[in-house]
């Protein structure tokens, strides 16, 4: 299994140190309109020099860095240092037996089925699946994941009742292994849902994209309006698995304002240009590239997998990986030994990924 090891590369306490006693006076004084017009000689016959030299470093200590100037894994460790430390936290290889088991004394929550929507994206109805966690209370606040199946799944791939995902997640919050949320099991289907069935699978490729511009656009409010959900990007998160992945990794990018953290489980090409599958509609880019918006939406946790034996997606997971990481992008890019494309490196994912999610 890969792991990326993560190096502080600078403290922002060394900085602001090293500023104070270079150049803190340069600080204070560097704006003509808003400094003090009170010369040095009459700053010295009023004021108490220990408080001057107090407040200049204090002034100093509290200035914001300036992000633009920093590497991606300082601007990480400026947003997020004093959090959990995800990326060190362990990545487990296989999923615990009785974890994978349903158990008649375990509560699992209970699941809203075909949850009607009419997205703006679609031009028509759409459903999704929503799994309410054990102990439930319309007079809390929970946060949200949303989970994308594969290439001809639905909505209800993943999130329905004994379901895999429902059975992981319930026993999981049992053994107090991940926090309370609310999981909403996404249509990557996004067009006249009386027209799929005649679509064939290239025609069905964009329908599916479409599905990364309905989540931000509809589904989220659809889903903030209807349940009391925690709102904001920290509290948000989306994975998927196979083309999910790529949907769920786009999505982490095109919407990394609303969303901090992407499960992305063996991803096909098309998420960014790959030289893999050229000339298919599987390698139709989604997005140019791995583009950070600004300093404050840098990804909270990025996590993709991939198994050794997986027929289709290691390469394209791997080299997703490698783009963030010569960007400076922090990620984690995990290839697990024994696994295929199927339902247990889906299980295994959400297993890591739940544990590192909303923690904070």
């Amino acid at each position: 299994m890969r792991k990326n090891i993560f190096q502080i590369m600078s403290s922002l306490l060394v900085s602001s140190m090293l500023f104070s006693g270079c150049g803190a006076a340069a600080a204070v004084t560097s704006s003509p309109e808003s400094a003090p017009e009170t010369s040095v000689e009459q700053t010295s016959e009023s004021a108490d020099p220990a408080e001057v030299s107090g407040n200049a470093a204090s002034a100093s200590e509290s200035a914001e860095p300036d992000l633009s100037s920093m590497s991606g894994q300082e601007i990480y460790d400026h947003l997020y240092g004093d959090l959990t430390d995800l990326y060190a936290m362990e990545t487990y290889d296989e999923v615990p037996e009785y974890l994978s088991e349903w158990h008649d004394d375990v509560d699992y929550g209970t699941i809203e089925e075909d949850v009607e929507y009419y997205s703006t994206t679609a031009g028509d109805y759409k459903y999704c699946n929503v799994l309410l966690p054990a102990g439930y209370d319309e007079s809390q606040e929970y946060p949200v994941l949303y989970m994308y199946h594969g290439f001809g799944g639905r909505y209800d791939s993943h999130v329905h009742d004994h379901s895999i995902l429902q059975t992981l997640y319930g026993n999981m919050l049992s053994e107090g292994l991940t926090v309370p949320m609310i999981i909403v099991g996404a249509d990557m289907y996004t067009d006249i849902l009386a027209e799929k069935d005649d679509k064939s699978d290239a025609e069905m490729r964009p329908c599916y994209d479409k599905g990364v511009e309905d989540i931000a656009q509809v589904l989220m409010p659809f889903i903030e309006s209807r349940y009391p959900v925690k709102t904001g990007r920290m509290n948000t998160a989306v994975t998927g698995v196979s083309q999910g992945a790529t949907t769920a990794l786009a999505i982490a990018y095109r919407w990394q304002s609303k969303i901090a953290y992407v499960g992305s489980f063996a991803p096909c090409s098309g998420v960014i240009p790959t030289p893999f599958a050229r000339g298919t509609f599987w390698n139709t880019p989604i997005l140019e590239d791995f583009t950070i918006e600004s300093p404050e939406t840098m990804p909270r946790y990025i996590y993709l997998t991939v198994g050794t034996e997986d027929p289709w997606c290691i390469k394209s997971t791997q080299y997703y990986g490698d783009v963030m990481d010569e960007k400076g992008i922090p990620n984690q890019n995990d290839l697990v030994e024994g696994y295929d494309h199927g339902n247990d490196l889906w299980e295994l994912g959400h297993y890591n990924f739940l544990q590192k999610i909303f923690l904070d």
